[in-house]
């Protein structure tokens, strides 16, 4: 995302503690918000897909991604 998105979300940030959004700007501040979302999300698992966990016995592996299954 480039800076000028970043910096239209904190005006429209700083806007809606002063004074309020209108529709419009609430809208676009939602669909920034999502575009920005969207990219970190991307950009962590990038991040984590790159982690390797070296053993003490010198064997390296990849992270693997966690089971979700519901805690009981």
């Amino acid at each position: 995302m480039n800076k000028a998105k970043i910096d239209r979300i904190n005006e429209l940030a700083r806007k809606k503690k002063a004074e309020g959004l209108t529709e419009a700007e609430a809208a676009e501040q939602a669909e920034l918000r999502h575009e920005y979302l969207a990219e970190y999300r991307e950009n962590m698992k990038a991040i984590l897909d790159g982690i390797v966990i070296q053993e003490k016995d010198g064997s390296r592996h990849q992270l693997t991604q966690k089971d979700h299954s519901p805690v009981q």
